[in-house]
């Protein structure tokens, strides 16, 4: 055998280690290719959290930036004299009222309860405290309406307290 038919022969250990050689760098490269697709995971889980984060900051604002107009109507509509109780125009600012309450329900928006309640001031806020013969702290009027989105408090119910 001629020296360039040795060297055209593929010497069996080179083979050996060259194949190992393969093998590892397919493992490498098998290895990067689950952490990208992990990464790529996170990182479509992370934008899809800060797209519903943002869409509910933004629901809340506009919740927010409506409730003195659904305030002044409720305001309206507990001053009405009486001999305008059964009119048509008081029915339909009636009617308004009862429509904002479905759309901001329907938004996921909730009143918070407050009369009879016991005063929580994650959601009532007191503006004025009686004396009570119960001992415990209890909402005993509502001055302005808190409301809730999810677990968010949009505002908080304004009250006075009796305990």
């Amino acid at each position: 055998m001629t020296k360039q038919q040795k060297a055209a022969q593929p010497d069996e250990t080179d083979g050996s280690e060259e194949i190992d050689t393969l093998l590892q760098r397919v493992d490498d490269l098998t290895l990067a290719l689950q952490r990208e697709r992990a990464d790529a995971l996170n990182l479509r889980r992370r934008h899809d959290e800060q797209v519903a984060s943002l869409q509910g900051s933004v629901k809340a604002s506009v919740v927010r930036a409506l409730l003195p107009v659904i305030d002044n109507f409720e305001r309206a509509l507990k001053h009405v004299p009486a001999d305008l109780e059964g009119n048509d125009y008081i029915k339909g600012v009636a009617g308004v009222v009862k429509q904002f309450e479905k759309t901001l329900a329907d938004l996921g928006v909730r009143r918070i309860k407050t009369v009879g309640q016991i005063f929580n001031p994650h959601l009532h806020e007191a503006v004025s405290m009686e004396e009570g013969n119960n001992g415990q702290e209890t909402v005993s009027e509502e001055l302005q309406a808190g409301y809730t989105l999810g677990d968010e408090v949009i505002r908080h119910a304004m009250v006075r307290v009796q305990g």
